[in-house]
């Protein structure tokens, strides 16, 4: 199917809110099957560790082996897969794994302190998770970019090990996947996948080693067990389905514009791709081209059922209600395709990534800009942030109280704990107090 119906809306008309809302909804809906497989997955491999492992692996990707080491892949193979790449893509890999990784070190904040008046210290420690876990799809899927995006931030913070799990099933491996592997120094390479590879990162196994925080895509299943196991160890997020808005003056070819709205389309059919725009004739223009241009796309009919179902065209009175729109969308991937796009960026507040101009593509974000493609979606933009350096960092309180500081805070912390009725914390700043100045 590549026929599409596209969804018209104008700020201006008296139920936009309630219709803008309703096109925003996606039903994020538990699947009591989906929770109770997963759920009995991640006990099996707690309790039962290797042993599970080994027959969640045969039954799901229909691999057998004798040992979980076996299913480790040892730096050599991941060595020799980024020799037999084609030079270009091994040269692809390199260039965009560079990039990302000279803009995540700008992101790697020192610790620090200072001294108050009273000569006591106080500061912040930034230390890096011990270990971290990355999960990849497999099969079908192959996510080259995603070990880039995940990996560079872990080491880039300062991660001693980082472990990656994907799946092979029948043990079909992707060299692109490892290829990747090498060149972000992942440290181990463990061929698991589905909820049980999430459950060994979580609990550790005999030969798989617990990590502190899990990242990386998955399916429902991987999701799922991210959302359980949250707590026991950190996740980066649970993400929804892939979103574009573009904002455009309406100057931007109309090509570019349709085929940056399939670029987000093209993920799945739950995928969200928005056009706003003050100029109802280029909308009109831009609906043309995407008519003229689905057929011509390799995964046309979940671009086409993504556009019917969960797309937009909306007309706006002029750029700064463009920017009200989008901040209420609070959108993953932001593209100002406009004449000024500094002059409109003040007006921004939510948005997972924001594409500057014209000739900025959202799909260069994807792969090779350098800032991580790992977004916040379904709205969480207005209160969370892309995948960086400071997820693999904890950060911990320093306090060093001189004789005359613990003297003086001392008296105020006495009152404030016996305000609250808590007398052991009263007295024992109250130790610290200089009685000669009672």
């Amino acid at each position: 199917m590549t026929d599409v119906t596209l969804t018209r809306l104008s700020a201006g008309q008296a139920d936009f809110d309630t219709a803008l809302s309703k096109l925003l909804a996606w039903e994020d809906s538990v699947d009591h099957q989906v929770n109770a497989s997963v759920r009995h997955i991640l006990e099996q491999v707690k309790t039962r560790g290797d042993e599970a492992l080994l027959e969640f692996t045969a039954k799901f990707d229909q691999l057998q082996v004798d040992s979980v080491a076996e299913l480790e892949i040892p730096r050599s193979r991941l060595e020799q897969a980024l020799d037999i790449i084609p030079q270009d893509q091994r040269a692809a890999l390199e260039s965009a794994a560079r990039r990302v990784r000279e803009y995540h070190e700008h992101q790697n904040a020192p610790s620090w302190q200072y001294q108050d008046e009273d000569g006591t210290v106080l500061g912040q420690k930034v230390t890096p998770l011990d270990r971290a876990g990355l999960y990849v799809p497999g099969g079908k899927a192959a996510y080259p970019s995603s070990v880039l995006m995940n990996a560079i931030p872990a080491k880039v913070a300062g991660v001693a090990e980082v472990i990656m799990v994907v799946p092979t099933p029948g043990g079909v491996v992707n060299d692109l996947v490892l290829a990747a592997a090498c060149i972000a120094n992942v440290d181990r390479v463990f061929t698991v996948g589905g909820a049980q590879a999430v459950a060994a990162l979580a609990y550790g196994t005999q030969t798989v080693p617990r990590v502190d925080k899990i990242v990386g895509p998955g399916n429902i299943f991987v999701a799922t067990a991210k959302r359980e196991v949250f707590g026991t160890v950190g996740i980066d997020m649970i993400a929804g389905p892939s979103e574009i808005l573009v904002i455009c003056d309406g100057e931007t070819d109309p090509d570019w514009i349709a085929m940056d709205l399939f670029s987000q389309a093209e993920h799945d059919e739950q995928a969200q791709s928005i056009l706003i725009s003050p100029d109802s004739a280029f909308l009109d223009k831009v609906e043309e081209s995407i008519r003229r241009l689905l057929p011509t796309m390799e995964r046309a009919a979940i671009i086409a059922t993504s556009i019917s179902d969960r797309a937009a065209l909306i007309h706006v009175k002029d750029l700064a209600q463009a920017a009200e729109v989008s901040n209420r969308i609070a959108p993953e991937h932001l593209e100002l395709s406009v004449a000024d796009p500094e002059a409109l960026l003040p007006s921004i507040r939510h948005a997972g990534a924001i594409f500057m101009g014209r000739y900025t593509a959202e799909a260069l974000g994807d792969y090779c800009a350098g800032p991580n493609h790992v977004l916040p979606t379904s709205g969480t933009a207005r209160f969370s942030s892309p995948l960086g350096v400071y997820d693999f960092q904890k950060r911990s309180s320093i306090i060093g109280f001189s004789a005359q500081g613990a003297d003086r805070m001392g008296r105020v912390a006495s009152v404030l704990a016996r305000g609250e009725g808590l007398t052991a914390h009263a007295r024992s700043a109250e130790y610290r107090i200089n009685d000669d100045k009672r």
